[in-house]
């Protein structure tokens, strides 16, 4: 049976390529300094776990999505800039695991090694945080958003992300304030529908299931703002 790619993907196998030729050209020169202008655009902040000045040359291929600094223009693929690292490197390990599946990450997942996972969660969590643009004010989404609906066993979606969506309360919560709005909204299905189910606890399987369509959409545009 053919495989069905990702319109990403070949550009993804490539990259990877062209990354293990150039760790091999690191390796040769390891000693050497990391540039001025190398290590200002990747330790915004100090990650355990991984190596980020590592994780900027292994993480080639997700950069043909992603972005290099972990921004992208596309709405069903998530901004991974500032990115919780143990929160990215429990779903690359979800992919890997079937835990969580996707047509192209479960795929491309298992081309990496434990190493290098943490090594591009530790890069992608130093590049300075994703930023929305403002808009997405919704008085509705930002009192579920503050408060949940106890009555609907909804809670607080700041309660675990944060007030403004950037500081999750546990490094295994992800950051999802100026995420995508779509990538949002597709998550917050999936886990109402059951697609999704690999939240610590299944929390947010919990969380999603009594939101209403109009409700996710809402949440979905008032988290991309921020």
């Amino acid at each position: 049976m053919p495989i069905v790619t990702h319109p990403c993907l070949n550009n993804m196998i490539r990259l990877r390529k062209i990354t293990l030729a150039g760790l091999l050209a690191a390796i040769l020169f390891a000693g050497a300094t990391a540039s001025a202008a190398e290590s200002a655009d990747i330790i915004r902040q100090p990650q355990a776990g991984g190596d980020p000045v590592a994780g900027k040359t292994e993480s080639g291929f997700c950069q043909g999505c992603h972005g290099v600094q972990g921004i992208n223009s596309v709405d069903l693929i998530p901004n991974l800039a500032g990115q919780s690292a143990p929160y990215t490197a429990k779903q690359l390990r979800d992919f890997q695991s079937g835990a969580r599946t996707h047509q192209t990450m479960s795929s491309l997942s298992k081309s990496i090694n434990s190493t290098e996972l943490d090594d591009i969660s530790a890069y992608f969590a130093g590049m300075q945080i994703m930023q929305g643009d403002g808009s997405g004010g919704n008085p509705v989404a930002e009192k579920l958003f503050r408060n949940g609906d106890p009555a609907r066993g909804i809670p607080a979606c700041a309660s675990c992300h944060g007030l403004n969506g950037k500081g999750p309360v546990s490094p295994t919560y992800p950051v999802i304030g100026g995420q995508h709005r779509g990538y949002l909204q597709v998550q917050l299905f999936h886990f109402r529908g059951g697609e999704r189910s690999n939240s610590p606890d299944s929390m947010m399987s919990r969380a999603a299931k009594n939101l209403t369509n109009a409700e996710i959409g809402s949440l979905s545009d008032y988290l991309s703002g921020l």
